[in-house]
This record gives C-alpha cells, structure tokens and sequence, in this order.
C-alpha cells in the first residue's frame, strides 16, 4: 500500500512553547516525517512564525550557511538556511538585521551527548508588517490557550503524553501568554503617552478590543481570547 505523504500544517507557536520540547514521534507508516511534541500537546512539523531578525551569521566551513535568531514576545526562535533552501536562502542575504519577517520552516531536532536542541530551517523568509505580527500573536496565543484547555481536559493522547513526558506546568505558559499579548501595547507608545496623571493602567481586556478594532475585526471574527484566558 502506497502512502500519499501531504504538505504539513504550518502550526502557529511560540517561542517558548517550541523551544522548551524536546520529544519527537513519528508515525508508522514509511517516510512518515518525524514530529517534535511540544510541552502544550502540539504535534508539529512545520511552524508559521512573524518575529524581529536578530541574528544572521554565517557559519559552517565555506559560509554556505546562515544562523538565524528571530524573537517574538517570548523568546526566540534558532535557525540554519542553506543553499538547499534555495528561496530562503536568497531572501535572507537581502533582509537586514532587526527587520520584521515572516517565516515558514520546518522543525528539526538536534540530539547532541547531553540534550535535544530544537532548531527551525526556514522554507521561506520574507519582511513582515507590524500588524501582520500583532495579528500574529494574538492567533498564536488563542491556539496556545486552546492546547492548554486541551491539556487540562486530558482528553486527547498528545495530551496525555505531553503531560506524562514534560510534566506541564499550564500556569507558567497561561503566564507566558498573558505576557505576550500585554507587550504588544509596547508598540502603541501614543497610548501611553496620552495617559492622564493618575489613570488606571489598561486592562488586557482593553488591549484585546483595541487589537480587534485595530485590525478591523469582523464582530463574528473578533478574538474571544479573555474568556479562553479566565477558563
């Protein structure tokens, strides 16, 4: 029987979802690719991500190769692109450092003597918009609390194994992800600056709307990100 291998989703993550797994899992069937299990439950093998290009270093013996960083509001992402991404590769050499970009990649894992490190080899690369990245993260942080009502359920078995593996702490990341979206306020300094002396502090509740309506939302479409952050 002859297996049909499909393209893989490009999952939405963070950071430090992603970088803190280390379990991989492959199916069964032949040439099935290998999947790394995030601390969240996630199983995953291809990663949409919008962050700032930090790093670009050429490494490797002929300097055939880059080092990539990319930081989103967690932490950051590390990357190889060589010439056999050749689009990636390309693109890359014109992207100067701290330009916003959007990457797919593929998730490749590192077993060295001691630990697994988890790296990302873009496919592509491009520059990205700020309200590309803000819209971003707050998709990237619905799907993240989705996975972590999942993981208290327990109900599915990458769950389960996730918990059973890296025993989760869901508070830290829930945390992590509160985190995330209050940064984005960063990027709206006239907020601040036309605070009043003495007035409340914004609430993420406000961030939330200001973000919906920033992006010209659709009602229907709106982020329902408060309740997934009370459950």
């Amino acid at each position: 029987m002859v297996a049909f291998l499909r393209r893989e989703v490009a999952r939405r993550v963070f950071a430090r979802e992603l970088m803190d797994s280390s379990y991989t899992i492959r199916d069964e069937f032949e040439k099935s690719p290998v999947y790394v299990l995030t601390p969240l439950g996630l199983k995953c093998n291809r990663v949409f991500i919008i962050g700032v290009l930090a790093e670009k270093e050429e490494v490797g013996e002929e300097g055939n190769v880059y080092r990539v960083r990319i930081l989103d509001q967690t932490g950051s992402f590390v990357g190889y692109v060589g010439r056999f991404q050749p689009e990636a590769y390309e693109a890359l050499e014109e992207i100067d450092i701290l330009t916003l970009v959007a990457t797919t990649a593929k998730v490749r894992v590192f077993e060295g003597e001691t630990r697994k490190f988890v790296f990302i080899r873009p496919e592509t690369i491009s520059p990205a918009d700020p309200e590309s990245r803000d819209y971003w993260v707050v998709e990237t942080a619905v799907h993240t609390l989705e996975r972590i009502r999942e993981m208290k359920r327990g109900e599915s078995e990458n769950a389960r194994l996730a918990k059973e593996i890296y025993n989760t702490n869901l508070e830290e990341y829930k945390s992590m992800v509160k985190e995330a979206v209050m940064r984005l306020m960063e990027d709206y300094a006239e907020v601040e600056e036309d605070k009043e002396e003495g007035e409340e502090e914004i609430t993420l509740e406000e961030i939330v709307k200001k973000l919906n309506s920033f992006l010209d939302v659709e009602e229907e479409e709106e982020i329902d990100l408060m309740k997934l952050l009370e459950e």
